[in-house]
């Protein structure tokens, strides 16, 4: 029965240092299986989703142990299984990162289907169709992405849409394809950046990454690297908007200003002051957030995965707002949730109308999946009363020790395994 129990009302106030970010932890780790020397990575978040990566890792014969929380070194020279079953992988979208660098380093491989958060269908055509421009034949079959081939050559490929997933997977493979690959329509978020920096740094010859233009010049072999992973955007992006929601003064510390100028744009035109240091930004709110619209798209604009906490900012706004959601279908099924709590929200299709409330009331809610249970954490951080949330390994499969870092800030919140203790926390703040 784990769940979080918010007594809301407190501002929010001080500093929390952002980890790892977990998207480009997972295609790093996937990554690392494509040489046979040892690999450094630092940096790495200590969440469920990068765990649960190591551990299927050590089920093929990968050599992974972590030398400190935030250090894992990996060596793969032993892998031997290219069939990757593990009923803990089906539920992270991760899982088919695997997919390009098996085929990359032994021309072969079979990974379960990807899942993750039910926010909406994850298409592999286009990882498909980059395979296949490569060399490999794929097929879907008894609930596994195949890919096989007797070797890869360079080509042109064009994707239909902009994927991230696509972009990574295709980009490992080539790697290690004879002749050159250009992958046009590229996907530019910072963690395929980084994705593309840790391959350089191990022998890869990638140019382009963070352009819509990707050229990769095959390499035969890849050898062992030291190297550290950027800053999670959103979990930056997360704590800056819990202190524009608490109306609090929080500075968020060991991230990239530019990777999160999207966001800080929008928390100024709700009415946030914004303060930039070269690893730093502070967040202050000192008076009700003003309407805007939002509409997420990819990178670098305002990011999907942002998208259920500035819709739970909006919905203390004054006005009325519109947030638009463009990349996942599925991702306002937190909005029930969200209402029950004193929100005043109609969603039309892909949209969402937000009338701001004057405030929130606790009630006992669901996290739905990763990012809107974060979102309503923070919906709770301002409820009048107690708010009890249920299915907290959502949320815990992308922030690492999420609830402590708030209670740091001030924020009144406890992890619970029992009605006992759910009690106790709440006599402490009836």
């Amino acid at each position: 029965m784990e769940q979080y129990i918010i007594k809301g009302g407190n501002s929010l106030a001080g500093e929390v240092e952002i980890t790892g970010a977990k998207n480009a932890a997972l295609a790093i780790l996937a990554a690392s299986t494509m040489t046979d020397d040892t690999v450094i990575i630092e940096n790495m978040p200590d969440e469920a989703d990068t765990n649960i990566l190591l551990a299927t890792m050590n089920e093929i014969g990968v050599f992974t142990h972590r030398t400190g929380r935030h250090t894992v070194r990996v060596n793969a020279a032993k892998a031997r299984d290219m069939v990757i079953d593990n009923d803990a992988l089906k539920k992270i979208r991760a899982s088919y990162y695997l997919i390009g660098a098996m085929l990359g380093k032994f021309k072969h491989a079979r990974v379960v289907l990807p899942g993750g958060c039910a926010i909406g269908l994850r298409p592999v055509d286009q990882h498909m169709k980059g395979f296949s421009a490569l060399g490999a034949e794929c097929r879907i079959e008894h609930g596994y992405i195949v890919a096989e081939a007797r070797e890869l050559h360079g080509a042109h490929i064009y994707l239909d849409v902009v994927s991230v997933g696509a972009t990574i997977n295709i980009m490992m493979a080539a790697t290690l394809a004879q002749g050159q690959t250009i992958i046009e329509n590229a996907a530019k978020e910072p963690h395929v950046v980084d994705l593309a920096n840790f391959l350089n740094s191990m022998g890869a010859r990638i140019k382009g990454a963070g352009t819509d233009v990707i050229r990769i010049r095959g390499v035969e072999r890849l050898h062992g690297t030291e190297y550290a992973i950027i800053p999670d955007q959103i979990e930056a992006g997360t704590f800056m908007m819990a202190s524009a929601i608490t109306r609090g003064d929080i500075t968020v510390r060991g991230v990239i200003p530019k990777h999160l100028e999207s966001i800080s744009a929008k928390l100024k035109e709700m009415g946030c002051e914004i303060h930039e240091e070269d690893d730093a930004v502070r967040v202050i709110c000192k008076e009700r957030l003003k309407s805007t619209h939002v509409k997420t798209l990819p990178y670098p604009g305002f990011p999907t995965d942002m998208q259920p906490q500035i819709t739970v900012a909006l919905g203390l706004a004054s006005g009325v707002s519109i947030v638009t959601e463009s990349i996942f279908e599925n991702r306002f099924k937190y909005i029930d949730e969200l209402v029950s709590m004193g929100a005043n929200i109609k969603v039309e299709g892909s949209t969402a109308i937000i009338s701001g409330e004057e405030k929130y009331t606790g009630a006992h809610i669901v996290a739905p999946d990763l990012r809107a249970g974060a979102a309503l954490v923070l919906a709770g951080l301002v409820a009048d009363g107690f708010t009890t949330i249920d299915n907290i390994r959502f949320i815990e499969r992308g922030y690492e020790d999420f609830y402590v870092k708030l209670q740091t800030l001030g924020a009144r919140i406890e992890r619970v395994e029992d009605e006992r203790s759910g009690q106790k926390f709440r006599l402490k703040y009836a």
